[in-house]
């Protein structure tokens, strides 16, 4: 009996001794680590995912097989004769997984349950296939816990750029990389009644979805690793690098316009009414049950360099949308979504110069044509000329928008294992308005009805030096990152032709001396006639901007696995501004396992977001027009003497305390992670409340300013819970994805200010809505070897906004519900229809007084107010 234990003694000695500890890199062929690939030892339950860096640990028998899988990726086994194994995957032979698509899917390993901080990786190839959403930010809308994007119409740009956020926070408070680099953001501020108003964002809609592999959302407060924008978290785009493959698609839909509720006399209902080319709403054609009909047609392909796995790929995409029209109020005869044509093109590039170095870059170009209502001028008011224009008219507020960038960089590993990536990143986002079916009053009858307003324009430079080490031999493992980065931004606003920004006297000579010139008056109301372009007024040289400035950034990054079971992470980063000083923000992160299937994770960081350069040099004389009519408002620049002498401080940083803590687990087909955060910010950038200005002589009857005007706290919860199962050929899925989400306004910092004049109400309740309490999505799922639907349920929580009368316009909850139906035609070729919000939902009617934000019979809500989307793809693959 002794002898036996002491054999089975010896056996397990040898057994421990046959152990080993493997670490490696996983990374696609451009280079770019993967998170969330499963490694497991062949034959047994054993088995990693690798962190947000790519990185993994894991232990061994000596001379196992260790295979690593990541959806859409090619599977490949590595024997373990050495203790680091890094992976290159390929999506070569992927084939059939870029065949099974579903709709709204999360994959049971698409949230990292390993990481120390929430991370979701979603697969666009899944995405663009299976669903029938067409632009980036209605994508994510539907498939991310806490991502909120709305449709505005009304909002002058932001009608052609959607505001989108993350956690509630603002759209200017979540960086947005390429490829792992920063993207420059919009030049378009957002105003009016617009979530996020006074706030600049990223136009995620300007990257063609067939471009873009895949989108890593990191949920969780990042400033000290990425600086600043990035208090709610970090949304990386990796663009497409396959090869010796034609991917691509043509998609069709449209809108159904049977908006219920009872319309108005006067009104657009869409289902008899329609504006002509001038914007004119007395034109009554054929009844019509579809509007905004949608034309995209994307195309992908990918070519060898030299046989290491370099590659080029490219992108273009075509992407057309007609006016969708929605019943508005008698000052709002154009209520509904812009119209649109889209040209895109991306290149993605990396060609090896060594067996340790290579050379990449990646590029895009994004062209806009579009095209929107604003809001209504009707008989009996001064700014409508009934010579030019019987009856009133509706102006349109269209834009040329081009997005350019173009990345170049180089990544090589020294002999003695450290990582140098080095790059620099352009790029520029140019709006450029033309207001048509418009007028200047002023002018009378000689007025144009075309004008060129102006526009503005950001260019953003960056300069990136990355290097990074792993020491296996450092407690269990160690990885040290520190780089730095220069950055110079630039913002433009241009001027307008001369009419577009001026008013006239009566002899059409641009007034300079109002003591002395006059301009007409119109008999009917017995006003005076208004200048500049109506429905958006020019930018005139007063509101003329070229302002520049330059950021020098320093970083280390450091991550620990203190034991198998422990793991810590920490970042320091230091920014200097040239135009507001500097700023130290750390970030102090914890992964534990507390089983093989269970971890406990969760992060502290402080945070910050510089004042865009929008935000501090912005100007504009506009008209607000409501159901009481047209004021004149002012939107001063921060650093104007108007702006001073009303008591507003000049703009200083954002300031942010991010606390997470979660839960992840992993059992056979089942994984869920459940997150809680909360997010305190200081001094947050929104506008003002409108200041009384008729006895200042600024000829306006309102101003409006950019202030640190308030401190919120954010309290939430991020819920994702998915299962998946595989039968032979067939697999059914079925994914629950939430947030719930309480933000307060702690404080407003009005000072010496009139708390209700300097950030009212209204104004606050906006910020709030930009918040909201909460999204459930359930997606369900079927495929076989030819045939996949999708049946997806999208419940948002209730919306609470203040019109201009003072009343509280409420949208109760709603759930909206998603089908699409798939079948491969041939092995190339597979059809997909299938509808958006399948049962015709609508926000809540509002009351009748015509005075919601929008003009319309709605306001901009989660769930929009477009109604059934109708579609049909054709995707084919060569």
């Amino acid at each position: 009996m002794k002898k036996i234990a002491l054999l089975l003694f010896l056996l397990n000695v040898t057994f421990l001794f046959a152990q080993k500890d493997i670490s490696g890199v996983v990374k696609d062929n451009s280079g770019i680590a993967l998170p969330g690939v499963n490694i497991v030892e062949k034959g047994t339950s054993n088995g990693v995912s690798t962190d947000i860096d790519g990185t993994y640990k894991i232990k061994v028998k000596d001379g196992a097989t260790l295979v690593f899988s990541y959806v859409g990726f090619s599977n490949m086994e590595k024997t373990a004769t050495s203790s680091r194994i890094d992976v290159i995957l390929s999506e070569e032979g992927g084939q059939q997984l870029k065949e099974v698509q579903i709709v709204g899917s999360r994959n049971t390993k698409r949230t990292v349950v390993n990481s120390a901080v929430p991370i979701d990786i979603i697969s666009m190839k899944e995405l663009t296939t299976q669903s029938g959403k067409i632009e980036i930010n209605q994508l994510l809308q539907y498939v991310a816990p806490s991502f909120n994007a709305n449709k505005q119409s009304g909002s002058d740009g932001a009608d052609h750029v959607d505001p989108a956020s993350l956690r509630g926070m603002g759209p200017d408070q979540t960086l947005v990389l390429i490829n792992g680099k920063r993207r420059h953001q919009s030049s378009l501020v957002t105003l009016y009644g617009t979530r996020g108003r006074g706030n600049t964002g990223t136009d995620l809609n300007a990257i063609p979805a067939s471009a873009i592999k895949r989108i890593e959302i990191l949920r969780d407060g990042a400033a000290a690793q990425y600086g600043s924008d990035a208090i709610a978290g970090v949304i990386n785009i990796v663009l497409n690098d396959n090869v010796d493959e034609l991917t691509g698609s043509v998609t069709y839909g449209a809108f159904n316009t049977n908006a219920k509720g009872d319309f108005l006399p006067g009104t657009a209902n869409t289902k008899n009414f329609r504006l002509d080319e001038n914007g004119n709403g007395n034109s009554y054609g054929k009844n019509r049950t579809l509007d905004g009909n949608a034309v995209k047609i994307g195309a992908n392909y990918g070519v060898a360099i030299g046989k290491k796995g370099g590659f080029a790929n490219f992108t273009t995409e075509y992407f057309s949308k007609q006016k969708v029209f929605r019943p508005g109020y008698d000052f709002r005869k154009g209520f509904g979504e812009a119209s649109m044509d889209s040209y895109n093109f991306t290149a993605n590039i990396a060609i090896p110069i060594s067996e340790k170095t290579s050379f990449y870059t990646f590029a895009g170009r994004n062209y806009r044509d579009t095209d929107a209502y604003a809001f209504t001028r009707n008989s009996g008011n001064a700014n409508v000329v009934e010579s030019v224009y019987p009856g009133g008219y509706t102006p349109r507020i269209t834009s040329i928008i081009l997005d350019n960038s173009v990345t170049a960089g180089v990544r090589t590993e020294t002999e003695s294992g450290w990582k140098i990536d080095i790059s620099t990143t352009y790029g520029i986002n140019k709006f450029h308005y033309a207001i048509k079916g418009t007028m200047n009053p002023s002018l009378l009858q000689s007025s144009p009805t075309e004008f060129d307003a102006g526009g503005h324009s950001l260019a953003q430079n960056t300069t990136n030096f990355d290097f990074s080490k792993n020491y296996d031999t450092v407690l269990e493992g160690m990885n040290l990152a520190f780089g730095a980065e220069y950055r110079t931004e630039q913002f433009i606003i241009f001027t307008g032709q001369e009419g577009s920004y001026t008013t006239y006297d009566t002899n059409g000579q641009p007034i300079t001396n109002p003591a002395t010139q006059s301009p007409p008056i119109d008999p009917v109301s017995g006003d005076p006639r208004p200048g500049s372009s109506q429905g958006f007024p020019g930018y005139s040289p007063a509101n003329a901007v070229d302002k520049a400035r330059n950021n020098l950034s320093l970083y280390t990054d450091t991550e620990f696995d203190i034991t198998k079971s422990l793991m810590v992470s920490a970042a320091v980063r230091y920014e200097k501004y040239s135009d507001f000083g500097s700023t130290i923000n750390g970030k102090l992160a914890s992964r534990l396992k507390l089983t093989d299937n269970i971890n406990l994770r969760g992060s502290v960081s402080t945070g910050f977001r510089a004042p865009s350069l929008a935000q501090s040099y912005y100007g504009l004389h506009f008209t607000n027009i409501d159901g009481s009519g047209a004021t004149e408002i002012l939107l001063s620049p921060n650093n104007s003497p108007v702006t001073k002498s009303f008591g507003i401080q000049k703009l200083n940083e954002e300031t942010a305390v991010n606390a997470s803590l979660g839960l992840t687990s992993t059992f056979g087909n089942f994984t869920a992670t459940v997150d809680g955060y909360l997010i305190n910010v200081k001094d947050r950038i929104v506008l003002t409340s409108y200041f009384d200005a008729s006895s200042k002589g600024l000829g306006v009857d309102q101003v409006q300013f950019f202030a640190n005007a308030a401190n919120t706290k954010t309290l939430g919860l991020d819920i994702v819970l998915a299962w998946k199962k595989k039968f032979d050929t067939s697999s059914v899925s079925a994914t629950l994805v939430g947030n719930i989400n309480n933000m307060k306004i702690s404080k407003v910092n009005n000072g010496a200010l009139d708390k209700d004049i300097f950030f009212g109400v209204r104004e606050q309740a906006f910020l709030l809505a930009s918040a909201p309490k909460n999204k459930f999505g359930l997606n369900l799922n079927y495929s076989n070897k030819n045939f996949d639907a999708g049946l997806a349920f999208t419940h948002f929580s209730k919306v609470v906004l203040i019109d201009y009368s003072g009343e509280d316009d409420v949208y109760s909850a709603k759930t909206v519900t998603d089908l699409t139906l798939g079948y491969k035609l041939t092995k190339n070729l597979k059809l997909t229809v299938g509808s958006n919000n399948l049962f015709n939902m609508y926000p809540d009617k509002q009351d009748e007084t015509g005075n919601t934000e929008a003009g319309g019979y709605w306001d901009a809500v989660q769930m929009g107010f477009n109604g059934a989307y109708y579609y049909a793809r054709l995707g084919f693959n060569f």
